[in-house]
């Protein structure tokens, strides 16, 4: 057992998918946390999982629990981190923390990233990715997610930058960094929320194969970073961008006025949003991250076929 071994706890399912290289998704833990309220945490959890096992493939949801790295949780370790307060949120920066000290973590994009990356998984599905925040030329807040996407191989599929965010200023630090950004079946980039944007992505494509046939060639030409996969959310369950617009507004001016920052930024305005809008954002929420996690499943089956 190597040192890494030392400090990962990997489910049988998952353990037994990677020995036999069948399809794997990753998924977060913070979304369950704390990206929404108790039990539709819960629910959207075990639904989001039930998708990908639908669809050919194995879910691997991520959370550190006791100081160990869980690549997979049972129903009980799902049920009980629905419920657990005082969760860490863990990035790139205090990962390692809380494996050292003991602590029980929930993971954001870029720590299930480098945790899917540690034992071989090389596709993820959530639900919005961190990006620049607004105001970030004089707050400097921007997310560990744009920095992970330039070091660590692994495909996010994902709705989006949360539209709290300054869209064009991460799109353009994600460019910098070399990052691909895919729109799938789209020519704009989707603001979580709302299927399109005036921002146009650099790259579309329309199936889950053309996805995988590029993560195949980037990896045979030996080019490292991960790839964005900009997945509308469908359209029955998107908020009018001029409705959402208005609400992220008061939801930030509040955010504001009581002087929140840092990590609490995001889930202070989810929740914020959530009242603003009677509900609806949590909703959407929900199934954007349902369809991201077909499309990951998708690709990732793709990816199979490829390697056989």
């Amino acid at each position: 057992m190597n040192s890494l071994d030392n400090h990962l706890v990997i489910s049988a399912a998952v353990a037994h998918a990677l020995d036999a290289g069948d399809p794997v998704v990753a998924l977060e833990s913070t979304i369950i946390t704390h990206g929404m309220p108790h039990p539709r945490n819960l629910e959207t959890a075990l639904a989001v999982e039930a998708e990908i096992v639908s669809r050919g493939a194995i879910p691997a949801t991520i959370a550190i629990l006791e100081g160990k790295i869980h690549i997979g949780l049972e129903r009980h370790e799902l049920e009980s981190l629905a419920v657990a307060k005082e969760v860490l949120k863990l990035s790139r920066a205090d990962l390692a923390y809380a494996v050292a000290c003991g602590k029980n973590g929930s993971t954001t994009v870029a720590a299930t990233m480098m945790a899917a990356q540690m034992v071989g998984i090389s596709v993820f599905a959530t639900g919005g990715i961190g990006g620049v925040h607004m105001g970030a030329e004089e707050s400097f807040d921007i997310s560990a997610d744009l920095s992970e996407f330039a070091r660590t191989n692994v495909i996010v599929v994902c709705a989006g930058p949360k539209a709290i965010l300054d869209l064009n200023k991460t799109l353009e630090v994600l460019e910098t960094n070399g990052i691909p950004v895919i729109g799938y079946q789209s020519d704009t980039l989707p603001a979580f929320w709302t299927r399109s944007s005036s921002i146009n992505v650099p790259i579309r494509m329309n199936s889950a194969l053309e996805i995988a046939r590029h993560a195949a060639t980037r990896q045979q030409l030996g080019i490292d970073g991960g790839t964005l996969i900009a997945n509308p959310v469908p359209r029955e369950f998107e908020i009018p961008g001029s409705v959402i617009a208005s609400i992220i507004e008061q939801a930030l001016n509040d955010a504001d006025k009581l002087g929140v920052s840092g990590k609490e930024v995001t889930p202070y305005l989810l929740s914020r949003m959530l009242e603003l809008s009677d509900g609806k954002s949590l909703e959407t929420n929900i199934e954007l991250v349902l369809n991201n996690a077909r499309l990951a499943s998708d690709i990732a089956v793709e990816l199979k076929k490829l390697a056989t």
